[in-house]
């Protein structure tokens, strides 16, 4: 089992703190696995006894009983004996009605520190943020960085290449790395695309044109890193399907998708114009994995793919991230953390001056010092004018 460190050290000032510590993330993500590790802790540096420490699991049937907040109110309370604090935490709490009512109760009677997690970002929607308003702390979870699988795996220097390939094709979910063969991380990449659609998506947000909505998903999920036109789209349904579809129904479903942690939406950001541009958007996959047990007839799109990899290490890193506009071209990404900034163009070789002249001469018109970064996965350095070049793999298992 690896250890999060990372999460563990961005939890760990929390542990005793009177807020409510909400780990939100895509389903099998490592949520529950991080709850345990944080249980481990607690028992072996704080010393927390077990009878102080209460764990539960609303995916597990044992607790199916605890339907409600009511029911989970009194579940707890009979297992609290005494005045010490007790620690609990709740795994996929959503599948418990009204269960912010119960947790907010915990929170102002009893001495506790609550840990929750859920799989879909309606943990924190609309009214249940403002009831739990100013009295919680959020952490995103995500699927293994790349650096994360070669400790996991143990990785040596000369097999950094092989495993980035497979990593590319098949992603970080945890679990997956427990099968070797293709055929069986197919099938339970498939499971769990297949959960995350039908309870965190369709079921939830009542969809009735299940083939609409799944037609705009594998548009999505097999072009990952595109710019995105709602506009395009109702075209192609007009002209092909003779269908009419309203661009509102495609924006839903995209939010919804988003809200199901299975894409992330990226604005775009207009370097010159300092503002955000509205209804130009870039979506990024959670899991490339998700992307490619839809993607059996698509061939491969490599820029692609490292470019949803770099966003999502950024996003893992703790960057707030926008694609940067401007009039001779497109900046990938405009990352944003604690003050500073950093420019990042990704590409997958530079082949020739041509290329290399594209992708370093898009930062000319930025008249700023902050950092710019040229990512690809040549290994020659190409760093030039004051631009720094790196190989993506390098750059990937930095510390």
């Amino acid at each position: 089992m690896l250890k999060r460190t990372k999460y563990l050290d961005d939890i760990r000032p929390f542990f005793d703190v009177d807020l409510i510590k909400v780990i939100t993330g895509i389903r099998r993500s490592g949520k529950s696995t991080l709850l345990l590790q944080i249980i481990k802790e607690l028992k072996t540096k704080k010393e927390i006894d077990n009878n102080h420490i209460i764990y539960i699991n609303f995916e597990d049937v044992e607790y199916s009983f605890i339907k409600d907040y009511l029911i989970l109110n009194k579940y707890i309370k009979d297992k609290i004996k005494d005045n010490k604090k007790y620690y609990l935490f709740f795994d996929e709490i959503q599948n418990v009605k009204s269960w912010e009512k119960t947790i907010n109760s915990f929170k102002a009677t009893l001495n506790t520190s609550i840990f929750i997690t859920g799989s879909n970002s309606d943990l924190l929607s609309g009214e249940l943020a403002t009831l739990l308003s100013g009295r919680y702390v959020s952490f995103k979870i995500y699927p293994f960085t790349f650096k994360e699988v070669c400790e996991l795996k143990k990785v040596k220097k000369e097999d950094y290449d092989n495993i980035f390939k497979d990593y590319i094709t098949w992603g970080g979910m945890p679990q997956r790395f427990i099968f070797e063969e293709e055929k069986q991380i197919r099938i339970y990449l498939t499971d769990i695309y297949n959960s995350i659609i039908m309870k965190d998506i369709i079921n939830r947000f009542k969809i009735t044109d299940i083939d609409l909505f799944n037609r705009i998903l594998e548009y999505i999920m097999t072009t990952p890193s595109q710019t995105f036109s709602a506009e395009n789209l109702v075209k192609y349904f007009n002209n092909n399907d003779n269908r009419n579809v309203a661009k509102d129904t495609i924006y839903n479903y995209l939010e919804y998708m988003c809200r199901g942690n299975l894409i992330n939406k990226v604005d775009r950001y207009d370097i010159r114009g300092k503002r955000i541009l509205n209804g130009k958007y870039k979506y990024y996959l959670t899991d490339l994995g998700l992307g490619q047990i839809l993607n059996t007839s698509k061939k491969e799109q490599i820029g692609a793919y490292l470019e949803n990899i770099v966003y999502n290490e950024l996003i893992y890193r703790g960057y707030d991230v926008k694609i940067g506009t401007l009039e001779n071209g497109e900046i990938d990404f405009i990352c944003l953390k604690d003050g500073n900034k950093i420019y990042i163009q990704v590409a997958y070789i530079l082949t020739d001056d041509k290329v290399i002249e594209r992708e370093f001469n898009v930062y000319n018109t930025i008249s700023d010092n902050y950092p710019k970064y040229v990512l690809t996965m040549d290994k020659f350095n190409f760093s030039q004018n004051g631009i720094i070049h790196k190989n993506i793999i390098d750059w990937l298992l930095e510390k």
